[in-house]
């Protein structure tokens, strides 16, 4: 799962939940893909060797390996999202940092805090928010249906669950 809870080693510590988008390509399999598609992208060249064609066909080659490239790094890039909700004794925090690295942070009473799962009508099913201090704001929205679904029942569990003592 892409998410992470973190709990506390001792009686001040707060539970931590870190989220994250998927990664179904890591960096090692990113540079494998591109050096595979450039080898092979490669084979129909070898007749052209030492001719004129060669030249016309390899600037179109070496732009389709450059945009394979460059669609894969947006796709990098555009999952740098990740989310850490913090739920301390009497004090809930989200801190979300965007893809290109501006960030957002709320936080509410812990106590009147609630989630909510929207079956329809979000931009995605299974939409998990968490309303507090007159606001309701999103959590895992790039996660799977089924990771909402699971996070849901985790997340609903620990805020229902009685808040530690304040140290």
């Amino acid at each position: 799962m892409p998410y992470q809870w973190t709990q506390p080693h001792g009686p001040e510590q707060d539970i931590r939940l870190t989220l994250w988008p998927h990664r179904s390509l890591p960096r090692r399999g990113f540079a494998a893909f591109v050096l595979t598609t450039f080898t092979l992208i490669t084979i129909p060249l070898y007749p052209l060797l030492g001719t004129f064609v060669l030249w016309g066909v390899l600037p179109f080659l070496l732009m389709a390996v450059g945009g394979i490239w460059w669609a894969l790094e947006q796709s990098y890039s555009s999952a740098r999202i990740e989310e850490v909700l913090t739920i301390g004794p009497e004090k809930l925090h989200l801190r979300r940092t965007n893809p290109r690295g501006d960030v957002q942070e709320w936080s509410c009473n812990r106590y009147w805090a609630s989630v909510h799962v929207h079956l329809d009508g979000g931009p995605v099913t299974y939409y998990i928010t968490i309303n507090g201090a007159g606001r309701e704001v999103e959590i895992g929205a790039f996660l799977s249906e089924d990771e909402r679904k699971t996070l849901y029942a985790e997340l609903a569990d620990t805020l229902r669950s009685p808040a530690p003592p304040a140290g």
